[in-house]
């Protein structure tokens, strides 16, 4: 994988866009999409802004998802979390967290109308030796069987494992391989989730994109496309949200500088995928952890 990346990186920029594109690799509407990006505040409470691909881009006002649900827990990495709100008065709200060297499957009950009030909180402990991690990514959707956890470890190994739900609300998670190499990764997000793979998004700290495919078969095999090569080290975070049939929204946030960038993203194909700027966000992401929400009816996302 390290003479992957290395050799990957060596390409030239793609040319040109395409001036005529097949629908696979046409770029999404920049009118019809949005980012429901997330955070944890320096007060720990749990947040939402609506990033719209409007033009120009329009930011729904951060709203208080659950007040303070950790209390004084500190908080070092966070999954993509779900919301559900067919619940009468109340919200669920599910996701994974990292605190010091321990990993917890957590879920709070919020009560509608009232900023974020928490009715009922659970933090159920996963496991340990998670300090070593500084990425998590989640993959996950109704539509298909099944929900995935992917991790990089700070010696550029990527870790998988496939969670279980029981009868009871609580998981079990069962390894399902690793692959070393990804020591120049900086930011990961998901890309595309399918029945017989998942794909990863992923910065380097050199400023290059790639696509990294993970089949579902074992042994676990990556497959990683380089999209550009350079400019793109600045962003310490990356969001997605599908986009149409083809498509993916990416917002990328610089945390030195709490700016964010909004990009439509065609369907990944190497380094002629399109990717067309659409400007920067006129809000501050100045969050402790960013992550994004997303409904548990959420089609997956489909971007490779």
């Amino acid at each position: 994988m390290r003479k992957m990346i290395a050799a990957a990186a060596g390409l030239l920029l793609a040319g040109p866009l395409l001036t005529t594109m097949s629908p696979a690799q046409a770029a999404p509407a920049a009118n019809s999409c949005y980012v429901q990006s997330g955070g944890i505040t320096t007060g720990n409470d749990s947040v939402d802004r609506y990033v719209n691909s409007t033009s120009p881009i329009t930011v729904k006002p951060v709203d208080v998802m659950a007040k303070n649900p950790f209390g004084s827990l500190p908080i070092s990495l966070s999954t993509q979390w779900t919301w559900d709100d067919d619940f009468g008065d109340e919200m669920s709200l599910d996701g994974h967290i990292v605190s010091g060297d321990a990993m917890y499957q957590a879920h709070q009950w919020v009560q509608k109308g009232t900023g974020g009030k928490v009715v009922s909180s659970s933090l159920v402990k996963i496991g340990s030796g998670w300090s070593a991690f500084r990425t998590l990514t989640q993959s996950w959707s109704l539509e298909t069987s099944g929900w995935r956890v992917y991790a990089l470890r700070g010696d550029g190994s990527l870790f998988r494992w496939n969670l279980s739900p029981q009868n009871n609300g609580t998981e079990v998670w069962h390894a399902a391989g690793s692959y070393p190499g990804f020591s120049a990764v900086k930011a990961v997000t998901l890309l595309s989730r399918t029945p017989t793979y998942d794909s990863l998004l992923a910065t380097t700290w050199g400023g290059a994109l790639y696509s990294i495919r993970i089949p579902l078969s074992s042994p676990m095999k990556p497959i990683v496309t380089p999209l550009r090569t350079r400019t793109w080290g600045s962003f310490e975070r990356l969001l997605t949200a599908r986009c149409g049939n083809y498509g993916t929204l990416l917002l990328g946030i610089d945390k030195d500088t709490g700016a964010g960038y909004l990009y439509a993203v065609g369907h990944a194909n190497g380094t002629a995928t399109v990717i067309n700027s659409l400007g920067k966000v006129p809000a501050t992401f100045d969050d402790r952890i960013d992550f994004s929400w997303g409904s548990v009816v959420d089609a997956p996302l489909n971007g490779d």
